[in-house]
């Protein structure tokens, strides 16, 4: 299984109060509008799994698979192609701000790896830096 990491990206929020945000993903609301629409079509969510069509590869589902509070919340992808795990981890940084990585863990094969290892880094780039932009 192949690992992929963002950068580290600082939040001027408590931890706690970050974790409890992104732990519930119908707080995910507020990305909506920062999709770009000419590539997603559809964005639905729950409290434990987010959906996004995306042409032409379809519905493209995470859902959570475990909470850690308040440091780290790990979905997975719903049937995808290849297992991706993903994990938002959040540490401490100071009693009023916090640190965010978003680190995903997937089953590539060496021939399909470097084809989507450039634009998967750089998805896992945009997530993270979204999830930072993010008010808490």
């Amino acid at each position: 299984m192949s690992q992929y990491e963002s950068s580290v990206k600082l939040i001027p929020y408590p931890q706690a109060r970050v974790y409890a945000k992104l732990e519930d993903l119908n707080n995910l609301e507020g990305l909506k509008d920062r999709l770009p629409q000419d590539k997603v079509k559809e964005f639905t969510y729950s409290r434990d799994e987010a959906t996004v069509n995306v042409p032409p590869m379809g519905n493209v589902t995470i859902r959570v698979v475990e909470r850690e509070e308040p440091k780290c919340i790990k979905l997975e992808a719903v049937g995808s192609p290849i297992p991706i795990n993903l994990w938002v981890q959040i540490i401490p940084n100071g009693e009023e701000a916090s640190k965010m990585r978003v680190v995903v863990k997937a089953e590539v094969n060496f021939m399909l790896r470097s084809m989507i290892e450039k634009p998967l880094k750089e998805g896992i780039e945009k997530i993270a830096e979204a999830l930072s932009l993010i008010a808490y």
